[in-house]
């Protein structure tokens, strides 16, 4: 089957429609924070969050460092967080420049993590590297 390369990608000649998308790195972000909010209030909101977990693909077991132990999932940590101010860098300076934010601004975020455990290991997986592996991997 011929091949055409298109933007740098290669691409198969069809007789029919063949939608193939990329998203600009600030969109798949966009996409990825809709997509951690929901996933994430689904989970709160389900009556069954083991069922969620796997309808949702989350791996139960793991493979651990180095492949040899496996890994079990035993927690689902929810943190909530409001960032009140920025700091960066001053220009010349050692110190940090300082911008609080208007009340009106702050907003609050909450963040996942799944938490696998072995007798010789603990590790968290983000679920926005989860969301972003699987949406990098349906995209195709």
């Amino acid at each position: 089957m011929p091949h055409d390369i298109v933007n740098g990608h290669i691409g198969h000649n069809h007789d029919h429609d063949h939608l193939h998308s990329h998203l600009p790195p600030e969109d798949e972000a966009a996409a990825l924070q809709v997509l951690t909010t929901q996933f994430i209030d689904g989970f709160v909101s389900a009556a069954d969050k083991s069922a969620y977990l796997r309808l949702a693909g989350v791996p139960f077991e793991r493979t651990g460092k180095g492949g040899e132990k496996t890994l079990k999932l035993v927690d689902v940590e929810l943190k909530t967080e409001w960032q009140v101010g920025t700091a960066s860098p001053s220009f010349g300076s050692r110190e940090l420049s300082y911008l609080p934010f208007p009340g009106e601004m702050i907003a609050e975020r909450t963040n996942m993590s799944l938490v696998y455990v072995s007798l010789a290991e603990k590790t968290h997986l983000d679920i926005r590297d989860f969301l972003g592996h699987r949406l990098r991997e349906h995209r195709l």
